[in-house]
């Protein structure tokens, strides 16, 4: 199976581009679903139709769905969510705020991605095509399985022994609620979830990440910032698309002058992000709606090629040994080195680009040793690992 993520700066256009993508794989033979996890919905009006909770046949070897956040909270936080309600109203929080409290921020949309996660598992289609919110929730959103996933991994096990032991006790003394087995085991099959979506993501076999983008200086600029923490996590960003593309027999007074703004744009894009193939779709004369306008894009951004092949597959992460000593390099494009913060905690590399921080599980071959040194050029960071070994 391919998994497919189109993600880009809110009003780039990524809704019709997965759409178009979705109905090329699905005139090749491939059982395609497109899915849209974005909260504000437009799927259904890409392809001109309504859409529902549960995939909705369009045509032969095409299915779209428009996620339904609450219905997938409460399938899958309904008794974590109560027991939370029931902790804070023991405490008085009894107004129309406390639902709201027991939801972590992203939780929605997190829970709305482990649908992908059952998909995969059933294997009903050969392709699945995820048209994502704009780029930073997208961001947060692929980040959070594994923050999550670390945190329960460190807290989880401890807290689920202490309540089983203490629980009754603390409960008559501190006059609030216990989580009960049946939340527990729902926070432990959410920690398994998250473990099997955190792979089937990071597997560059299986999912690929494109960013959609317009040929304008900040959404350029975003797309940057986006596939720099991409890398630092690893996913791989298999293709650009840069979409509303002046057409070349445009010749009008109006447009002459936007196109040579687009024309410096696309170089800057071109140099950026290479070597990452960049597909392009023109600004057509009317809006992308319908089967007729989709099937028109899709040929226009993917010619005879399958959409759904993997267009680039280079390393963001590696290890090489150099003399004694072993060497990672995580690709960093766009970075400034006075943003990164480096730190080895145990058996976990910390590293803070920016706004964004992650914890990174270190290879079985560095687990014995410590940093030696770090440099950053050339829009990579490379870490020495070497000394003695840790006992």
């Amino acid at each position: 199976m391919r998994i497919i993520l189109y993600t880009g700066k809110g009003g780039v256009g990524k809704t019709s581009i997965a759409a178009a993508t979705a109905v090329k794989s699905a005139e090749i033979g491939k059982k395609t679903l497109v899915i849209s996890t974005d909260p504000a919905h437009s799927l259904g009006d890409s392809f001109d139709m309504k859409l529902g909770s549960e995939p909705v046949k369009i045509k032969d070897n095409l299915w779209a769905q428009e996620i339904d956040a609450i219905h997938e909270v409460e399938e899958g936080w309904g008794k974590v969510q109560k027991y939370c309600t029931e902790l804070l109203t023991s405490k008085a929080v009894k107004d129309i705020t406390t639902e709201e409290l027991t939801m972590f921020p992203g939780m929605e949309d997190l829970l709305s991605l482990l649908k992908v996660l059952k998909y995969y598992k059933e294997d009903r289609f050969d392709v699945i095509i995820i048209d994502c919110a704009p780029t930073g929730e997208t961001l947060a959103l692929l980040s959070f399985p594994e923050m999550l996933r670390w945190w329960m991994e460190k807290l989880f096990p401890i807290k689920k022994k202490v309540i089983k032991v203490a629980g009754p006790v603390a409960e008559s003394l501190l006059k609030v609620p216990m989580p009960s087995g049946e939340v527990m085991d729902e926070l432990d099959n959410l920690y398994h979830q998250l473990d099997d979506m955190k792979k089937i993501f990071s597997d560059r076999e299986i999912t690929s990440i494109r960013i959609v983008v317009n040929p304008e200086k900040m959404v350029i600029k975003e797309a940057q910032r986006s596939f720099t923490y991409l890398n630092i996590y690893d996913f791989n960003v298999d293709a650009i698309v840069v979409n509303r593309v002046i057409p070349d027999n445009v010749h009008d007074d109006y447009f002459m002058v936007w196109k040579d703004i687009q024309k410096k744009y696309k170089d800057e894009i071109v140099q950026s992000f290479q070597p990452i193939p960049i597909y392009y779709a023109p600004l057509f004369e009317t809006e992308v709606v319908g089967m007729k306008m989709l099937n028109r894009m899709a040929g226009e951004i993917f010619k005879s090629e399958d959409p759904t092949a993997i267009k680039y597959n280079g390393r963001a992460q590696r290890v090489d040994k150099d003399g004694e000593d072993y060497v990672m390099t995580i690709e960093m494009p766009f970075m400034d080195k006075r943003d990164l913060n480096l730190n080895q905690k145990g058996d976990q590399l910390i590293i803070k680009a920016g706004s964004i921080k992650r914890n990174i599980a270190l290879p079985r071959t560095l687990l014995d040793y410590s940093i030696t040194k770090a440099k950053f050029e050339d829009e990579k960071l490379r870490i020495w690992f070497g000394g003695e070994k840790n006992e």
